[in-house]
């Protein structure tokens, strides 16, 4: 077996589901009326915040159930194990599925905190922000320091304020920020700007990586109607959620692309960044094409004509993947040093409680050595989370 009992799993990227209290307990009394709250809609659970009802999707919680009882519909927190919300049931789950530590991302915030940006009134929304991290790090990290990974989310819609918070988090023992896996969706500055570098500047003194989770900018893969041009109705409800969850990976795609020619990785020549369940299996093309793109075109353009796209992905990404056989056949062609696993715990594409099974199966006939690095010593050395003693 090619997964010993010295080899420790470290995921990085699992997600909670928050309890209702992290807002009612953590922002000053006077916005608490306002603040995200659950309310009972039709005997589901439905958080209401901003003057908007948000839904517990379903498939974010459906660690412990039978494919056949998955579904899109909102549901009840009794629905759930507790695990998805508590963090000591959570290790007792992971103590279950043969992991040892865990980055976990939020859930009703939207990945990157998205949920706040969209909303109105942007004094609460930062309190929010502020709520979720101090939340995350001071009471779910702290109640197993060996075992939960600290990060952050970000009040993206204003620099710096997002600077402030980054540094604030940082030194409240932070090892990553989740940020948009592409902020033009969002309406904010690409990543060719300038726009992004006093954050990146303040993730690289800090040795923060910036995890890019799919969908974290809110475009959605898949969806026809996403692209769709003004005035044209169509009916959402005609695709099925199938298409967008096949191709979620080909958001980080476009993210690795954009960060490769916008210059940032030069200037910033330690920055890092994570592709949070991005899959692996993709890289070896991009990295193909991306360098037979530079050496053709790179004469007349604006861009780096010193440095191959592929040795650039191989100083500043990381590649994360959960199940991805075909990216592991071709890992070399990768970098053996910048692939992570992930177990995606309480989400449907997660193999818990089988998830070190499932990974001895995957990394059957890769030498000792380099499963080591795949399923934590990569990932101890991306958020500097050093083994316990």
């Amino acid at each position: 077996m090619p997964l010993q009992e010295h080899h420790q799993i470290v995921s990085v990227d699992d997600h909670l589901v928050e309890h209702p209290r992290v807002w009612q307990e953590r922002v000053p009394q006077k916005y608490r009326e306002a603040a995200p709250r659950i309310v009972e809609v039709d005997d589901k659970h439905v958080w209401n915040y901003d003057g908007k009802a948000f839904p517990t999707i379903g498939l974010n919680a459906v660690a412990g159930k039978d494919p056949k009882d998955w579904g899109m519909d909102p549901v009840r927190y009794e629905d759930m194990i507790p695990g998805c919300y508590d963090p000591v049931a959570r290790v007792k789950d992971m103590d279950l599925d043969g992991v040892q530590s865990a980055l976990c991302f939020p859930s009703f915030p939207g990945f990157g905190g998205g949920t706040f940006f969209r909303a109105q009134d942007k004094e609460l929304a930062l309190l929010c922000v502020q709520a979720w991290n101090d939340f995350y790090i001071d009471e779910w990290c702290a109640t197993a320091p060996d075992r939960f990974i600290p990060m952050g989310i970000l009040p993206v819609w204003d620099i710096d304020l997002s600077v402030k918070e980054a540094e604030r988090i940082a030194a409240k023992g932070a090892r990553t920020i989740s940020f948009p896996d592409s902020p033009v969706p969002l309406g904010l500055p690409s990543f060719h700007t300038r726009h992004w570098d006093p954050l990146w500047q303040v993730c690289t003194d800090t040795g923060m990586p910036v995890s890019l989770h799919f969908g974290s900018g809110s475009f959605v893969p898949g969806f026809s109607f996403s692209g769709k041009a003004p005035g044209v109705e169509m009916a959402a409800e005609n695709v099925p959620f199938a298409v967008p969850i096949v191709l979620f990976s080909s958001n980080l795609m476009w993210s690795t692309v954009d960060l490769l020619f916008s210059g940032a990785l030069q200037r910033f020549p330690k920055l890092q960044f994570s592709l949070a369940e991005g899959g692996i299996g993709w890289i070896p093309y991009i990295l193909e094409r991306a360098d037979y793109t530079w050496e053709r075109h790179r004469w007349y353009q604006d861009i780096d004509r010193e440095t191959r796209p592929s040795d650039l992905f191989r100083k500043h990404f990381w590649g994360c993947f959960i199940d991805d056989e075909h990216g592991l056949t071709n890992r070399h062609s990768i970098g053996i040093d910048r692939i992570t696993l992930e177990i995606d715990y309480p989400h449907s594409d997660s193999n818990w409680p089988n998830s070190r099974k499932r990974a001895s199966e995957v990394l059957a006939g890769i030498p000792d050595d380099e499963v080591e690095k795949i399923v934590e010593t990569n990932a101890r050395r991306m958020l500097n989370y050093p083994r316990p003693a």
